[in-house]
Parts: C-alpha cells; sequence; structure tokens
C-alpha cells in the first residue's frame, strides 16, 4: 500500500447526548451497530441535527480496541450551537485539506473537488496525473510523512482540515506538535474495514465534509450495485473454484491477509478459494515460509505480489518457491499495472472507488474467458 501517516486527533472527553466533543473509550466488543444508511461501512456513523452533522469514527488505527472519535460538522456561516466545543468542530464545507493518503485524493476527484487538495504525504506515491501537475508547479504541496513530516509547510499552507490515516496509537511522539498547531485533524478508517465496498462507502465522509451527501451517496449507490451485480454474474457462471496464494514473504516471513480482509473478500466474490480464508484477525498474520510453501504447494493463482516485477525474481526470495504449481504454470499476477513514474500505484488511488472494477479483474484471472476479452485494469501477468 502507498505509504500512510498518522497525524493525531484531539485528546477529549465525551458529554452527555448532544452535540459536544471527543476522542473516548468505549466498551470493548465487537464494533457497534453503525446507525444511518451505510450499507457495509462500520468503521464510522454520520447522523443529522438541527444544528451539525455528527460524524463518530470507531477504533481508528490498527489495534485500537473501544475507541470512539466524535467530530461535528458544523456549516461555515452557521452560528456555533452553545453545546459543542469548539476543538472539535470541523466547519464545511472544507475548503483547504491536506491528504495523508492517495485514497483520499481519488474520492475527492469522484466528487469533483480536487482544487480543495493543498497538500499531500509523499508525492511519489501519487498517480493521478492533474494531481501530479499541481504539485509540480507548487499549487500542492508535499508535506513529508513519518519523521520528515514538515510542521511549518502545514502551518503554511493554512489548511481547513489534515485527513490521517492511523497505523498506530496517537500517542506518537510527533502527535503533540500536531495539536499544538492548531490544525483540526480527522483519523481515516478505511483501511479498516473488511471488504473493498466497506472502504469505498468512505466517500461519504468526504461528501458530508463537502457538504455533498446526496452526489456521494449516488456515486457509492452506483458503484455497490455494480459491485454485487457483478458478483451474481461470476458465481452463475462458474463450475470451480480454483486456490489462490495471496502476497510475498519479507526475508523469511510471510504476512498472511486474514481471511475476514478485503483482499480475502475480493478472492472469495471473484469465485476464488483463498488458502486462508477461515483465519480471522485484525491485522496480518506472520508465517514461516516454510509453513506457507507446504500450504500453498498446489496453489493454482499467485496474486498481488508486492514489489515482484519479473518472474526470475522470486528465485532469490526462497528456490522451493519455484516448485509451487502456480509458478510452474506461471498464474502469477500483480496489481501494480498501472503506475506512475515515481512509483504511485493506482490500485491503491482510483482501485478505492472502483472495487467492482477490480473484482472483475480478479475474475478475469482466475477464469479465463468469463468476460471474453477482457483486458484487466489494474493487474498484470508477471512474467
Amino acid at each position: 500500500m502507498n505509504r500512510l501517516i498518522i497525524i493525531a486527533g484531539f485528546i477529549c472527553i465525551l458529554f452527555p447526548e448532544g452535540c459536544r466533543h471527543g476522542t473516548v473509550s468505549r466498551k470493548e466488543g465487537p464494533l457497534p451497530a453503525v446507525p444511518g444508511n451505510n450499507s457495509e461501512a462500520k468503521r464510522f456513523s454520520l447522523q443529522k441535527t438541527d444544528s451539525c452533522r455528527i460524524l463518530k469514527i470507531f477504533d481508528p488505527w490498527q489495534g485500537a480496541e473501544g475507541i470512539m472519535q466524535v467530530y461535528y460538522l458544523v456549516k461555515q456561516d452557521q452560528e456555533l450551537p452553545r453545546s459543542i466545543d469548539s476543538l472539535s468542530v470541523i466547519h464545511v464545507p472544507v475548503r483547504r485539506i491536506i491528504c495523508m493518503s492517495t485514497t483520499y485524493l481519488a474520492m475527492m476527484k469522484a466528487l469533483g473537488k480536487e482544487e480543495a487538495i493543498v497538500g499531500v504525504s509523499g508525492a511519489n506515491f501519487v498517480y493521478d496525473d492533474n494531481i501530479l501537475k499541481k504539485i509540480g508547479d507548487g499549487t500542492i504541496v508535499d508535506v513529508g510523512y513519518e519523521a520528515g513530516i514538515n510542521n511549518e509547510l502545514i502551518i503554511n499552507t493554512a489548511p481547513d482540515l489534515v485527513m490521517a490515516y492511523g497505523v498506530g496509537s496517537e500517542s506518537a511522539g510527533y502527535v503533540s506538535k500536531i495539536k499544538e498547531l492548531g490544525i483540526r485533524v480527522m483519523f481515516n478508517a478505511d483501511y479498516l474495514e473488511e471488504n473493498a465496498l466497506a472502504k469505498a462507502e468512505w466517500i461519504k465522509v468526504f461528501g458530508a465534509l463537502f457538504c455533498m451527501e446526496n452526489l456521494a451517496d449516488s456515486i457509492y449507490g452506483s458503484l455497490s450495485r455494480s459491485y454485487y451485480s457483478m458478483k451474481s454474474y461470476i458465481s452463475s457462471h462458474i463450475k470451480v473454484k480454483p486456490h489462490v496464494l495471496l502476497g510475498m514473504p519479507f526475508r523469511d516471513t510471510w504476512f498472511i491477509s486474514p481471511g475476514n480482509s478485503f483482499a480475502a473478500r475480493f478472492i472469495e466474490d471473484a469465485g476464488g478459494d483463498y488458502l486462508w480464508k477461515d483465519t480471522f484477525s485484525s491485522s496480518s498474520i506472520p508465517l514461516s515460509l516454510e509453513n506457507v510453501y507446504f500450504k500453498a504447494i498446489e496453489a493454482d493463482y499467485w496474486l498481488n505480489t508486492g514489489a515482484l516485477t519479473k518472474k526470475d525474481e522470486i528465485a532469490s526470495l526462497d528456490p522451493r518457491l519455484l516448485e509451487l504449481k502456480c509458478y510452474q504454470t506461471g498464474n502469477i499476477y500483480n496489481n501494480n499495472k498501472r503506475m506512475s513514474p515515481g512509483g504511485g500505484n493506482d490500485y491503491w488511488e482510483s482501485g478505492t472507488i472502483n472495487p467492482h472494477v477490480i473484482l472483475k479483474d480478479i475474475a478475469s484471472i482466475l477464469h479465463p474467458g468469463l468476460f471474453g476479452d477482457y483486458e484487466p485494469v489494474y493487474y498484470r501477468k508477471i512474467k
């Protein structure tokens, strides 16, 4: 996945019912049922009131348990309700935003709000040509990432909001510095959703931020219908489900996507039999390369092979991998067909709001001829 950064949100106290603010602890256990019109997403909820929109984000970073962040979206020209703490308010429509993940760029582009993007984290990870041009002419700045985040540049950019990506506790060292800037920060937990449709549904959050709820709902509704139509077509036109291996080893460890991950859901919906479909975890599962080898020896297809560019490179990882059935048959495919010169992968950018296209890509690989001479958009064969 393209490089993503955490920037902290607010450390607050939850007040009783009504428009107040907070990062709060909730009783541990399964994520609560999401109220409202969400069809798939479980990590956020949006609630309308007479004075504001209440946005709740649940467990917004990997390993978080019992955390709920609450934001209040108040229109720019509307008087601030007395019951709201100003520290938790985001004035909408947002006019200037720094995006710490390329996922957000695609959603904003779908809403026609590219002009609101004033900063990104890691320009090399961007794929979109128009955004790259704006980065080149200085219209959009690169604020850096990880330890290299440029706080001064963030201040000078004067964003209304920094949309951040949480991969750990908000107690990270540089978090306090960001909070001291007095800039609104929101954690986006789309990557923690368990299927691609749920991840795509986060476009509704951007719809609320830009006061474009109807358009966001329409976009999501269209892609959701396309996805389920494609899934139905696949299931009614296949007879066998080939065994599928995902990922690549890192040194001697293979970090397996669990059976409840969005990658595993893609395989299932595309008519594949994922080798680790029966596992369940909130994060990748580390396994020894040897354990993966024995389970994957008869895998029919090998997908999502990371930085792999040529089939010959597999031998340098471990000679035993050359014995895998999928290697012998040449059924190795990677999701890096659309890459920018700097290394931006459009699978993680526009692919976020095109889950129906990715589903068709994978199904066309696992079931040759299912869509005639269809050419995958995001996938390519490793030769």
